[in-house]
C-alpha cells in the first residue's frame, strides 16, 4: 500500500468517525491500514421538542472527551464520517436549529397520508413507502409544515454525516449516498432532486452536493483546540455507512453485498432494479459515485437481539446450529417493527411446525443466538433472491463472524464469502474514501458449506419456514 504524493507525512493517521444507530466508534488507522486505536459508545435517541431526537449532544461531548486521548492523535491528517441514513440536520445562522429527527420516531399524524400523495412514484425515487421516519423526505417536510418558524431559519439541510463535518469545519455539504436513501428526495436514475422536492421548495435548500471524498477543509480553530488534533488536519465529507462498505465493492462484478449491523442490507449492483418490490421493503440505493443498486433489507440486528433475549451471541455455534434445527425450533417474522420484507408480521415461535407460546423465552437459552442466527440467514438469503444477482454474497459486519449465521446462509443462498479484513467494510470503506487513492486491497476468504446432511437439514427447514410465515395482509 502507498502514501499518495500529496499526503503530509507527518500526518499519516486518519481519524474514522462511524456512527451507527446503535453504537459509535472511533477508529484511528495509520497510513498502511492498521487500527491503532479504538474507542466505542452505545448510541440512544433522547426526547426532543415534540418529538424523539438523535443524541448528538451526547455523542460531541464523547468525542471532545475521547479524541484529545487518543494515541498518535498528532499525527492524524485526515477526518473521515461514516452515519446511519434516514437523519437530516437543519444548520441555522447558530447551528442546529431543530435536534435531527430519530427515524424511529412515528408521530406524523395525517401528515403521512398527504406526504405519501404528493412524493412522485416509486419509479422515480427508488423510495418505497416506510413506516416511522425512515423515508427522511417525510421528516423535512413535517418540518415545513408543522414548524414554520423553525422552517424559517434555517439556512441549510444536510445529511446526518455531512453535519459532522459542518460541526468540525463550518462547511456545508450534502452528498447522495444518503440523499439516495430511501428519502424521496433524490432521483437515481436522474442524478438530481426530486421533481417533488424542487417543486416544493425543499431541493433549494440543501447544502451543495460534494462527493463522498471531497475535503471539505480543515478543522476550525476552536474544534483543532478542542480535539487536540492539528490545525492543519482536513475533514472529507462523509457518506452513509452501508454505501461506504459498498464502496470497496464496486468493482466486484456480479456480487451481491450483505452488510450486517442494525440493518442487515443486500445490495447487488448488478440486478435490474426494474423488478423490485417497493412494498416488500426493496428500493434503489445510489452508491458514492452516483450509480444506482437495487437494495433490499431488514432490521436484522434489531431482530437478533430480539430472538437471542439476552443469550450471548457466541453461543451461535455450528453444534447449536445443527441442534436447533434437528429439534425443529423455527421463528418466523418480525421482531422488529421498522420495515423488512414481512412488515406488519408479528414474530412468532414454532416446534416441530406447531406454535409455541411464551415467545423467544421458551427456547432453551443455550439455542436461542443459533436460532437468531437461522432466522437471519432465512431473511436474508430471501433478500438475496429477491434481487436476483447470480454472483456471490459478500457478507460483512457483525454476522460475518457468527459461524451459525455463514453456515446457514451458504447452505440456503450458495456462494458465499467474507473479507479477511478484521475491520469491518462501513469503517475501511469510510477510511479508504477518506485517504482517496489508497488502495487496501480486498481478499475474500469462502465460507466452507455444510455437510450434506446439515445442508439438507438446513434446505427442509427453511421449506418448512416458508409455510409457517403467514399471508401478508
Amino acid at each position: 500500500m502507498r502514501v499518495p504524493p500529496a499526503m503530509n507525512a507527518a500526518l499519516d493517521h486518519t481519524l474514522v468517525i462511524d456512527i451507527g444507530k446503535s453504537n459509535a466508534k472511533l477508529l484511528v488507522i495509520s497510513p498502511d491500514g492498521a487500527v491503532v486505536a479504538h474507542r466505542g459508545r452505545a448510541n440512544a435517541p433522547v426526547p426532543g421538542p415534540g418529538y424523539t431526537a438523535l443524541g448528538v449532544e451526547a455523542l460531541q461531548q464523547w468525542l471532545c472527551d475521547e479524541v484529545p486521548g487518543l494515541p498518535h492523535r498528532e499525527r492524524i491528517g485526515r477526518i473521515g464520517i461514516g452515519t446511519h441514513g434516514a437523519a437530516f440536520c437543519a444548520i441555522g445562522d447558530h447551528g442546529l436549529v431543530l435536534p435531527p429527527i430519530d427515524y424511529e420516531w412515528d408521530g406524523y399524524g395525517d401528515h403521512r397520508a398527504a406526504f405519501e400523495a404528493a412524493v412522485d412514484p416509486f419509479a422515480h425515487t427508488g423510495s418505497p413507502h416506510l413506516p416511522k421516519g425512515l423515508n427522511a423526505g417525510l421528516q423535512v417536510d413535517w418540518v415545513r409544515r408543522a414548524r414554520p418558524d423553525a422552517w424559517a431559519r434555517i439556512r441549510h439541510w444536510v445529511p446526518y454525516p455531512q453535519y459532522w463535518a459542518w460541526w468540525l469545519t463550518g462547511v456545508a455539504a450534502s452528498e447522495v449516498s444518503s440523499l439516495g436513501c430511501h428519502t424521496h428526495l433524490w432521483s437515481p436514475a436522474d442524478g438530481t432532486f426530486s421533481r417533488w422536492a424542487q417543486a416544493a421548495g425543499i431541493a433549494e435548500r440543501f447544502a451543495p452536493v460534494r462527493a463522498a471524498w471531497d475535503v471539505l477543509g480543515v478543522l476550525t480553530p476552536a474544534m483543532a483546540t478542542r480535539l487536540g488534533l492539528p490545525a492543519a488536519c482536513e475533514v472529507v465529507c462523509g457518506v452513509h455507512d452501508s454505501n461506504a462498505c459498498l464502496a470497496r465493492y464496486l468493482d466486484t462484478p456480479r456480487a451481491t453485498l450483505l452488510t450486517t449491523g442494525t440493518w442487515t442490507i443486500a445490495m447487488a449492483r448488478g440486478a435490474q432494479a426494474p423488478a423490485l418490490r417497493p412494498e416488500r421493503d426493496e428500493l434503489v440505493n445510489v452508491a458514492v459515485d452516483g450509480r444506482p443498486v437495487p437494495t433490499a433489507r431488514f432490521m436484522g440486528g434489531r431482530e437478533f437481539e430480539a430472538v437471542c433475549a439476552g443469550a450471548p451471541p457466541s453461543l451461535a455455534t455450528h453444534d447449536a446450529l445443527a441442534a436447533v434445527v434437528a429439534a425443529g425450533w423455527s421463528v418466523t417474522p418480525s421482531f422488529a417493527d421498522a420495515g423488512g420484507p414481512f412488515l406488519g408480521q408479528s414474530g412468532a415461535v414454532w416446534c416441530q411446525g406447531l406454535p409455541v407460546a411464551g415467545g423467544v423465552l421458551a427456547v432453551p437459552a443455550a439455542l436461542r443466538p443459533a436460532l437468531a442466527a437461522l432466522y437471519c440467514a432465512q431473511v436474508s438469503s430471501v433478500l438475496v433472491r429477491a434481487l436476483g444477482a447470480d454472483g456471490p454474497v459478500i457478507v460483512e459486519g457483525p454476522l460475518a463472524r457468527n459461524p451459525a449465521f455463514v453456515t446457514a446462509l451458504a447452505a440456503l443462498a450458495g456462494d458465499v464469502v467474507r473479507s479477511d479484513d478484521p475491520l469491518e467494510g462501513t469503517a475501511r470503506g469510510t477510511w479508504q474514501l477518506a485517504r482517496r487513492g489508497v488502495r487496501s486491497p480486498v481478499h475474500l476468504d469462502r465460507i466452507d458449506p455444510p455437510s450434506p446432511t446439515l445442508a439438507a437439514a438446513l434446505r427442509r427447514h427453511h421449506d418448512t419456514w416458508h409455510t409457517l410465515i403467514a399471508p401478508r395482509p
